[in-house]
């Protein structure tokens, strides 16, 4: 087997997870109930909510130190739904997917392989011994389904590799060019000595601006930008950019793109302070190539994308939001523990 597909086979493998911690009871699910229809295929309860509350796990690791650890019923924007619908809605959206790429595996000639199909048994062992048996009931995290739902992870990452392989994979040093800056930054916010912070007003802001053109002048004659930096008590921050881009501020990147290298601009002023920045080169090779990983990877992206919307487009997909409804991630809290495996 290739290296493509040991990494596949080892993506499903490493997916083995311990629930650490499980409160609340949840409705009583059906697993062997049809939430969903693709096409003729049936999507039992089972394999949605073990892929779910794998979902909710995650998303619960990366937003409750954040929002807190009641934050399912949050809404992050006026125009979104609560967080449990959001995500409720992607799983949904990730489930139909997967489906609508296994029906199409022939398409590209994808198949599973005996040692893939391997280390998908063996993973689901582990998480089953992992795991007691009153939190496998909960997440419906039998063997059998645990699966059903590491091939279908499988097949989603194999299928996304069959469908971008003719992507052009060449891109020029012209189209990847990325120039180098430092800069320094003189915020319009302040902080006083409790450490709250507050906007300047137009007479404070007036005396940064002196100090940022004190800095500017000084910096047009000295060797050392980031040295000088340091001796006026300011941070030098380092970027490579090229003319597209508009962080951290758009009136940064046009001026600091017309210098030629070695110059210094003016003061900048953007919209949350001033700045004043050194081009410090015309091209930067490191950045160039990680750019240009970067254009490959948005080629193969939009490639995927389009194949993709053209299957679920013609795919006849139905819910049952009945059943849906019952997987309830305020109901029942779930955490995780990854736990790594070796790839051979």
């Amino acid at each position: 087997m290739g290296n493509k597909g040991r990494r596949a086979a080892a993506l499903a493998a490493a997916a083995v997870l311990a629930f650490s911690a499980m409160t609340g009871c949840g409705t009583k699910i059906d697993n062997e109930a049809t939430v969903l229809t693709v096409g003729d295929d049936k999507v039992t309860m089972d394999v949605a909510n073990f892929f779910a509350r794998h979902q909710q796990a995650i998303a619960q690791m990366q937003y409750s130190s954040i929002l807190g650890d009641d934050f399912w019923g949050t809404s992050l924007s006026e125009e979104s739904g609560t967080m449990e619908e959001e995500v409720k809605k992607n799983i949904l959206k990730s489930l139909e997917q997967m489906y609508v790429l296994e029906d199409h595996m022939a398409d590209y000639g994808v198949e599973l392989t005996e040692e893939e199909k391997a280390k998908i048994a063996d993973a689901a062992k582990e998480f089953v011994k992992a795991n007691d048996a009153e939190n496998l009931e909960k997440v419906s995290g039998s063997e059998k389904t645990v699966s059903r739902v590491l091939e279908l992870v499988t097949i989603q990452n194999k299928m996304r590799q069959a469908m971008v392989a003719d992507v052009d994979t060449e891109v020029s040093d012209e189209e990847a060019a990325q120039k180098s800056m430092q800069y320094v930054f003189f915020s319009f916010t302040k902080t006083d000595d409790d450490g709250k912070s507050s906007d300047m007003n137009d007479e404070e802001k007036a005396e940064l601006k002196k100090t940022a053109e004190a800095f500017a002048a000084m910096a047009k004659k000295a060797d050392d930008f980031e040295a000088l930096a340091k001796e006026q008590e300011q941070t030098a921050s380092t970027l490579t950019f090229d003319s597209k881009d508009t962080s951290p501020s758009e009136e940064l990147i046009k001026a600091a793109d017309a210098l030629k290298e070695g110059e210094v601009t003016d003061v900048i002023e953007g919209e949350n302070g001033y700045y004043v920045a050194k081009l410090t080169s015309l091209f930067d090779q490191d950045a160039t190539n990680t750019e240009k990983d970067n254009i490959v990877a948005e080629r193969q992206n939009t490639k995927y994308q389009e194949i993709l919307d053209g299957f679920m487009d013609d795919a006849k997909i139905k819910v049952n939001n009945d059943e849906w409804n019952k997987v309830s991630f305020k109901k029942l809290d779930v955490t995780m523990k990854q736990e790594q495996t070796e790839e051979k």
